[in-house]
C-alpha cells in the first residue's frame, strides 16, 4: 500500500519545513498545488476540516495531500479520531503532520507502519554541514558544491537548514550551466557585500573610530534584513583570516604569497595596514568574544545588533598597538 499518512518529526522547525517542502515537492506538481494541496496550522485546524478534505476526490490531479503543520496539540487533541483514521485512511487523501516530538509508545505511533512513514529529523552537527550541504546539492539540484565553498557558505549565512538551502538554491542558478558551485560563486553571490560591511567596520574600529564603526554596522543592519542571522559568520571569516594572515606575516611569509594563499583578493592594501595596526594576541581575544556572543544570541541570551554594537565599541575604545610597516 501506499502511504497516505507521513510524520514529519524535529525540534527544528527550519529542518522539518526544509523536509516538509521535499516532500510535497515529490508529491505534487507546481501546477497541481491550487487544488491538491490544503495546508493547516496545528493550533486552528479542526478535525472534521481536515477528515472532509482528505476524503473530497480530488479536482485536476489524483490525490489530494493535507499538512497539519505543528501538529503536536492536534495529535494531542484527536488521537481517538485519527486513530480511526488510520484504520482505514482515504483512497485518494494523503495526511502529513508535521510534529516537534512523537511517542512511539502509543496506539497512534504503532499504527504509523501500516499506513504511512515516519520521518525523523535530526540537524547535523556542525562538523557534519558541509557534507550534508554537498549532499543535498547533489541530489536536490544535480549540482557538485565545493567542500571549500559549502563551508564559506556556512560562514556568511549561518548554520540555519533552511536558509542554507534556500542559499545553495540561489547558488544553483547563479552558477547556471557549470558542473561545480566554488568559493567564488559564494563569494560573488552572497559573501561580497556582507564580508565588505565586516571589513568596514572592522577598519573603523582598529582605527579607534567607535563613531564611524556604529555607523557603517548600523547600516550593515539596515540595509540587510539577514544580517541579524549571518553578522557574525561575516566578521568571524574576515578576523580568521586576518588571524591567518598575521601568524604568517610573523613567520616574515611575503604579503603576495598570502595574499594567494589566503585568497585576498580585493582590498589587499587596506587589508595588510589593518594588520599593521593591530596584534595576533587582540585578534584571538576579538574572535574568543564573538564566539561568547554567538553563543548568546543562538541560546536567545542576546540580540544580534545590541550585542555587536556593544563589542564593536568596547572594542574601538582600546588603543590600537603600533606595528612595524609591512610592504605588500
Amino acid at each position: 500500500m501506499a502511504e497516505r499518512v507521513y510524520v514529519i518529526v524535529g525540534k527544528d522547525e527550519s529542518l522539518v519545513g526544509a523536509r516538509c517542502q521535499e516532500l510535497l515537492d515529490e508529491l505534487l506538481a507546481p501546477e497541481q498545488r491550487m487544488t491538491g494541496l490544503s495546508s493547516l496550522d496545528g493550533e486552528e485546524a479542526a478535525i472534521a476540516d481536515v477528515l472532509d478534505e482528505l476524503r473530497t476526490t480530488p479536482f485536476l490531479t489524483d490525490r489530494r495531500v493535507v499538512v497539519v503543520r505543528g501538529a503536536d496539540s492536534f495529535v494531542s487533541k484527536h488521537r481517538d479520531l485519527l486513530e480511526k483514521y488510520f484504520e482505514k485512511p482515504a483512497a485518494t487523501g494523503i495526511l502529513v503532520l508535521t510534529v516537534a516530538g512523537w511517542d512511539a509508545r502509543t496506539r497512534l505511533a504503532k499504527m504509523l507502519p501500516k499506513v504511512g512513514a515516519l520521518i525523523e529529523l535530526t540537524p547535523p552537527p556542525r562538523w557534519k554541514l558541509p557534507d550534508h550541504l554537498v549532499q543535498h546539492a547533489a541530489g536536490k539540484h544535480q549540482i557538485r558544491l565545493n567542500k571549500d565553498a559549502a563551508e564559506l557558505l556556512i560562514e556568511l549565512t549561518g548554520e540555519e537548514l533552511a536558509q542554507l538551502y534556500n542559499e545553495v538554491e540561489k547558488l544553483t542558478l547563479f552558477a547556471r550551466g557549470e558542473k561545480v558551485i566554488r568559493v567564488d560563486h559564494v563569494e560573488a553571490l552572497i559573501g561580497h557585500h556582507r564580508m565588505y560591511d565586516a571589513f568596514e567596520v572592522i577598519d573603523a574600529m582598529i582605527a579607534g573610530q567607535a563613531g564611524q564603526a556604529v555607523t557603517r554596522l548600523r547600516h550593515m543592519f539596515a540595509e540587510d534584513k539577514a544580517a541579524e542571522y549571518t553578522a557574525v559568520g561575516a566578521f568571524a571569516f574576515h578576523l580568521r583570516r586576518m588571524f591567518q594572515a598575521k601568524a604568517l606575516l610573523e613567520k616574515r611569509v611575503n604579503p603576495v604569497q598570502i595574499a594567494k594563499q589566503l585568497r585576498i583578493w580585493s582590498n589587499k592594501d587596506r587589508f595588510f595596514a589593518q594588520l599593521q595596526r593591530i596584534s595576533l594576541a587582540q585578534i584571538a581575544a576579538f574572535l574568543e568574544e564573538l564566539a561568547a556572543l554567538d553563543h548568546a544570541t543562538k541560546t536567545g541570551q542576546a540580540q544580534t545588533p545590541v550585542v555587536i554594537e556593544q563589542l564593536v565599541l568596547r572594542l574601538a575604545g582600546s588603543p590600537p598597538v603600533p606595528q612595524p610597516p609591512q610592504r605588500f
